[in-house]
């Protein structure tokens, strides 16, 4: 059987890379698409690492597995919670691939910190991989956990780059940093695929996306792509391999900065309460001042050494109060609605809620800038999302137009801007590209989901697809796979290893039982 390598690139759309490969800028990626199967992907919603690594992996929305995005909102108890690794309740391709005797690696994986065991190994990777708000963990990102020291010693390797991208003017060591970064991410998953003869391995760049988000189009940005190209051309020399290409998401260069919370209370859907943070925010003292004077000063290892984590978070980030913060900024009583970024909008069980809903839908459906309505269409939760957790999750979900960024912090003052840090933001469209020798050349196809890649990869290791998994095999083998369908594993089965005791304390750690 042929060996399956997928490279994920955070945040890749055609509308990016179309012009580089009209210019010869990206030679590589051209002709894979010449001779392999390509197609513009649509993400869930909202377009963001957290939900949509999972949603590739596990072929299901976020209904299926219970995150809808970064964070997890219970206005009914009055809490806010940051969502890892452990809060997703589903099994992913992987474990599939294992059930079938079949080894497999995962790499750099956003949403699987802490990471959990498979047969072979994983390594946690992307914005949750995080200790406080200054230093990337340094160790416990891997399983087996000795694996670490192995890619330290070997390889270099680091979860984040240092230093730390903060500011479209850092176009020196901070891009760098983040070039280096891709580079061993390609290094560690070829090396290991081929050390320990691994059937499938998947690969994520996640700082590409950061590239994406400070300087859109320009030079750091192609550098990396170059850099991308060149390893596709290395790769798709291989006759061993199946290669997919594919994002969790993708982007387009930002014309509009929202702030949903900000226009929530302007439009009397939010009551604010006086916060420290509010009282700081008016004196000009937020998080990207701290951080970028600690940074010319060289003491940010220094202070996240010696600032508790508490403290850190006391000082605002420059658009407002995010994450659990949120709600010591607000009267939860009078307050009816309370947004996640991006997406999810929540409304508080205290009011009636189809009564909000409906005019909050009409009224989130007339929201315009110069360019036109800000949203693509404004649904219900249940309309979008599928699967046990429905009903946990938000209320409304706003689908943003391209070019839009809503972003969710409190205390800002500004209800609608223009870009601001970012010159990208995140779209539902993103990138699939399919070549190798299990793969027939289809040429371009359709717009498909981000939910068809794990059953069409299942497909390609001869495995039976879940019937929990709602996307579909894609057209792109020679001849039809019919592989079946079987019945789902739970997370407790995917973790299963013959102990019971040893698998209820993994559950435990992770977060899915008490």
């Amino acid at each position: 059987m042929t060996k399956t390598l997928v490279v994920g690139l955070d945040g890749a759309s055609w509308e990016l890379l179309d012009p580089w490969i009209e210019a010869g800028e990206l030679p590589n990626l051209a002709a894979l698409r010449d001779t392999g199967t390509w197609a513009g992907t649509r993400s869930c919603l909202p377009p963001v690492t957290f939900p949509n690594w999972k949603c590739y992996s596990s072929g299901k929305d976020p209904g299926g597995f219970g995150v809808f995005w970064f964070e997890n909102v219970d206005l009914a108890a009055g809490e806010i919670n940051v969502m890892n690794g452990g809060d997703y309740d589903t099994a992913e391709l992987w474990d599939y691939l294992n059930d079938e005797g079949q080894s497999a690696g995962v790499v750099n994986m956003p949403t699987m910190y802490p990471p959990r065991d498979i047969d072979e190994l994983v390594v946690a990777g992307g914005p949750d991989a995080v200790e406080g708000e200054y230093r990337s963990i340094s160790s416990g990102y891997t399983s087996p956990p000795e694996l670490a020291e192995e890619l330290e010693e070997r390889f270099d390797y680091s979860v984040h780059p240092d230093p730390l991208l903060s500011s479209n003017d850092e176009r020196g060591a901070e891009v760098d940093a983040i070039l280096d970064l891709l580079e061993k991410r390609f290094e560690v998953a070829t090396t290991l695929m081929d050390e320990r003869d691994l059937d499938f391995v998947h690969v994520t760049l996640f700082y590409l996306n950061v590239l994406h988000h400070f300087f859109w189009d320009d030079e750091p940005s192609l550098r990396a792509w170059k850099l991308v190209d060149e390893w596709v051309g290395r790769l798709d020399d291989r006759e061993d391999l199946n290669l997919v290409l594919m994002s969790d998401h993708g982007c387009d260069a930002t014309q509009t900065e929202f702030y949903i919370n900000e226009w929530l209370a302007e439009n009397g859907y939010q009551v604010r309460d006086t916060s420290v943070d509010a009282l700081l925010t008016r004196i000009g003292l937020d998080r990207e001042n701290l951080l970028a004077v600690a940074k010319r000063a060289g003491v940010v290892d220094t202070l996240a050494r010696v600032v508790p984590e508490s403290i850190q978070q006391l000082v605002p980030q420059k658009d407002g109060v995010k994450r659990d913060r949120k709600l010591e900024a607000i009267d939860l009583e009078q307050t009816k609605v309370v947004a996640s970024g991006q997406g999810p909008v929540y409304i508080n069980p205290r009011f009636d809620v189809e009564s909000v809903r409906e005019s909050l839908i009409a009224d989130l459906r007339e929201v315009a800038d110069e360019h036109g309505p800000l949203f693509t269409d404004v649904y219900r939760g249940e309309d979008v999302y599928n699967g046990p957790y429905v009903d946990a999750g938000p209320e409304v979900v706003v689908d943003q137009r391209p070019g839009v960024h809503v972003n969710d912090g409190i205390g800002g003052g500004t209800v609608q801007s223009g870009p601001d840090r970012w010159a990208a933001e995140n779209t539902p469209y993103g990138i699939f590209v399919a070549s190798g020798p299990d793969f027939e050349s289809q040429g371009e196809l359709d717009r498909i989901s981000i939910l068809d890649i794990a059953p069409t990869v299942l497909a390609a290791h001869g495995c039976a697809v879940p019937t929990d998994m709602r996307g579909e095999i894609l057209p792109v083998f020679a001849e039809d796979p019919d592989v079946g369908q079987r019945e789902p594993l739970s997370i407790a089965d995917a973790l299963d290893d013959g102990d019971g005791d040893a698998v209820e304390d993994r559950l435990k750690q992770l977060g899915y039982m008490e």
